[in-house]
């Protein structure tokens, strides 16, 4: 099911630093939305890293970016801390927010089929319009591409 050229699906979640995000948070700004299956895992590491190394250059585009994944609190808090990411990471254990934006699939590991999240980026407008998706993401260059499309807003 695509999102694109939709409203953005409400979300209010518990995030890092003590903080509750919900759509209202960032009215009037940009806001890239990355799922992820489990922090501290190498492909998520990565993507993380890359999204805090570009950080500078989505602000410059009132943009602001948050991380979503099953994973409970105090291991965001951990993931936050050890990558130094300065966007915060939201905690959707109960799959709310995954299974409004659709990113939850069935996936394959040695043999073994389980429901997990599907690495997506969502891309809301100022107006809070998704304008673009990117779904099953592979994590080399997908920031930067991610970044050329906010660009061209």
């Amino acid at each position: 099911m695509s999102l694109e050229g939709k409203k953005c699906p409400e979300f209010s979640g518990d995030a890092t630093g003590g903080s509750t995000l919900s759509n209202k948070d960032f009215e009037g700004k940009n806001l890239i939305i990355f799922f992820y299956p489990k922090d501290n895992t190498p492909g998520c590491t990565l993507e993380g890293q890359d999204f805090r190394d570009n950080h500078k250059d989505f602000l410059k585009l009132n943009a602001e970016i948050i991380g979503v994944s099953r994973d409970s609190l105090k291991s965001h808090e951990n993931f936050k801390e050890k990558q130094s990411f300065q966007f915060q990471l939201l905690s959707d254990p109960d799959e709310k927010m995954c299974n409004s934006f659709d990113v939850m699939r069935e996936k394959s590991m040695y043999g073994k089929k389980y429901i997990g999240v599907d690495r997506s980026t969502f891309l809301v407008n100022a107006e809070g319009l998704i304008v673009k998706e990117w779904r099953s993401v592979k994590v080399k260059g997908h920031v930067l591409e991610v970044l050329e499309v906010l660009k061209g807003l």
